[in-house]
């Protein structure tokens, strides 16, 4: 078992909004990226130093596919269904509620997240850019990467540049899990790939996927009724395996290195006690039952139990698949009515959980989704980008067309707990009314990045040579931290 699972190819995305040209250029890349030497830490002369740690452990709660902030943590003029209503008019669709924090309001149906806003620094400021095409594919590259594809390598995630920079915190455990996406069988499936990857630092710190939450002990554990001897002895003919296979004529030997490297890890661990962290059935039945809304809220439990047992980086999502979930194109209301019943119990009960284990303090818990959502705006105000809302229509006649259809990049939310960050604290803010665009103090996915990093130890201008080119951890290591928003 090798939870590096995307060894065989290192992807990129092409600059094209067509799935055809993407898969041109995948071939090149791949060959590209895997004959590629050992990145290697920038010279002397450019070595930066790094901030001290406020987190140990990070935890990134992905709502994959379009987070509406109006309907979810930045709440607007609120307006009911009536048929009749001009789309113009619609704002929000949930009403705003309190929050344990006086100055801060988020929308009904979050009402467990609400009682531990507390805990929190709620960004409200967060902006996208155009990328030409307000495309997921896109998005979730350049949020889960730093970079805008198309790029000449194959970029690490931000998960991959924790392990490769920090290393595990338990040699045992892996440093970076990827739990509730499926890689295979869902559409843009090549595109998720491409980012859920260590690019041109190696499968080694590449993730161990685990899209069904239910069914992770089962990755951890030889075949029923393999003796320990055959199980060592599988290894071993498979190290040999991958040792003289066909990818020797164009991988580098430290991609295969890596390679072997990363089957070390995934033995070891499959030898190992530390795995019963992946069972998520030994929870004790009140505890499992309080985060067993969904897949995605029995994500968010394997996550605690991962950063308890040692993982450095976990990313938990509602999974993206195109026009479900979170990419509320249609359906719009009813779905997000839906989602908020999925993720609100769970991201609380995280929280409450981490803290009660006295976790909360060293673990960086973010919440956020590659952007926003308007019901007649695409991209932002003046942007070219292609409409894709399913319901286009001025005037509310069905159900079906209440809700935010419609990919917006000029101002979203972004939750942090943990990790350093002040408590109670709301920073920036969109305007009150239609364009929602990020008004006061506007926060980048650079400088986004260049926070979280800084939380976790990382100084932003952190790079490697690549291949004789300079690459960092923040795009060309320009990325500024929020301070404001550390205690």
């Amino acid at each position: 078992m090798v939870w590096f699972a995307n060894v065989e190819v290192k992807r990129v995305l092409h600059d094209s909004i067509r799935r055809r040209e993407f898969l041109k250029q995948l071939a090149l890349a791949s060959t590209a990226t895997l004959g590629m030497g050992a990145p290697r830490p920038l010279s002397a002369s450019e070595k930066v130093v790094h901030p001290q740690p406020r987190a140990d452990s990070c935890i990134l709660i992905w709502l994959a596919g379009g987070m509406a902030a109006p309907d979810t943590f930045d709440p607007k003029l609120y307006t009911p269904f009536e048929v009749g209503l001009p789309v113009e008019k619609m704002v929000s669709t949930f009403p705003a509620i309190d929050t344990a924090v006086d100055n801060i309001k988020i929308c009904k149906g979050l009402e467990n997240i609400a009682g531990v806003m507390d805990r929190a620094t709620l960004i409200r400021s967060a902006v996208q850019p155009d990328l030409g095409s307000i495309l997921h594919s896109r998005h979730q590259y350049h949020w889960h990467t730093g970079y805008v594809p198309p790029q000449t390598v194959a970029c690490p995630h931000l998960g991959s540049w924790m392990a490769k920079v920090l290393g595990p915190l338990n040699p045992v455990m892996p440093a970076f899990v990827n739990i509730g996406q499926r890689l295979e069988g869902v559409g843009e499936k090549e595109e998720l790939k491409a980012f859920t990857t260590a690019g041109f630092f190696g499968s080694e710190f590449g993730p161990m996927n685990l899209p069904y939450p239910d069914e992770a002990a089962k990755s951890v554990m030889p075949p029923a009724g393999m003796s320990s001897q055959r199980f060592a002895n599988r290894d071993r003919l498979f190290r040999k395996l991958v040792d003289q296979s066909p990818q020797r004529d164009f991988a580098s030997d430290y991609h295969q290195q890596s390679m072997l490297r990363a089957m070390d890890k995934a033995y070891r661990l499959l030898s190992s006690e530390d795995r019963v962290a992946f069972e998520i059935h030994q929870e004790p039945k009140e505890s499992y039952e309080k985060y067993d809304t969904s897949r995605f809220g029995r994500g968010c439990l394997l996550a605690r139990r991962m950063v308890e047992s040692g993982a450095r980086f976990v990313e938990v999502t509602t999974e993206y698949v195109p026009f479900l979930h979170f990419d509320t194109h249609a359906e719009g209301h009813t779905t997000m009515a839906r989602m908020h019943g999925e993720i609100d119990r769970p991201i609380a009960q995280l929280i409450l959980d981490l803290e009660s284990r006295k976790l909360l303090d060293r673990t960086l818990v973010i919440i956020a989704s590659e952007f926003s959502r308007d019901a007649i705006i695409e991209g932002k105000p003046g942007s070219n980008a292609n409409d894709q809302a399913t319901h286009k229509v001025d005037t509310v006649t069905e159900m079906k067309h209440y809700g935010l259809h419609r990919h917006f990049t000029g101002g979203t939310s972004v939750v942090m707990f943990g990790g350093g960050v002040k408590k109670g604290l709301l920073y920036g803010s969109t305007a009150p009314e239609r364009p929602l665009l990020a008004i006061e103090d506007p926060v980048s996915v650079t400088d986004l990045h260049a926070t979280i990093m800084t939380a976790m130890g990382i100084s932003p201008k952190t790079g490697f040579d690549v291949e004789a080119r300079p690459f960092y951890v923040t795009e060309d290591g320009k990325g500024v931290g929020v301070t404001d928003i550390f205690a």
